[in-house]
């Protein structure tokens, strides 16, 4: 489902359907909680795609030793379900959409 590489630890699996979409937000509007370490329920996909500007996302999982990886325009990412991981605003205008998906 990704379009790019960068951070991309997982990858959703080829039947996950797009279900609910939420955004697109910017530096105004983005939900505090994406800020601070979260996660999706069992069974739900997120695709996170960077419209434009850049933010950087975080895999919380101890695996990733706090690297941050700095997502740009036409930028997407796979993320799993129950996998910890967070945003982190790069102090430049942003906007993202993110897509929740499932089997």
């Amino acid at each position: 489902m990704n379009t790019d590489s960068a951070g991309q630890r997982f990858t959703a699996p080829e039947a996950a359907r797009a279900y609910r979409s939420i955004g697109p937000f910017d530096a105004a509007s983005l939900p505090a909680g994406l800020l601070r370490e979260h996660r999706l329920k069992q069974g739900t996909w997120g695709l996170l795609t960077v419209l434009s500007g850049r933010i950087g996302f975080a895999w919380d999982d101890g695996k990733s030793e706090g690297e941050v990886t700095v997502l740009e325009a036409n930028d997407t990412i796979d993320v799993p379900p129950e996998v910890p991981h967070h945003l982190e605003s790069q102090g430049e205008p942003f906007r993202i959409a993110i897509e929740f998906l499932a089997e």
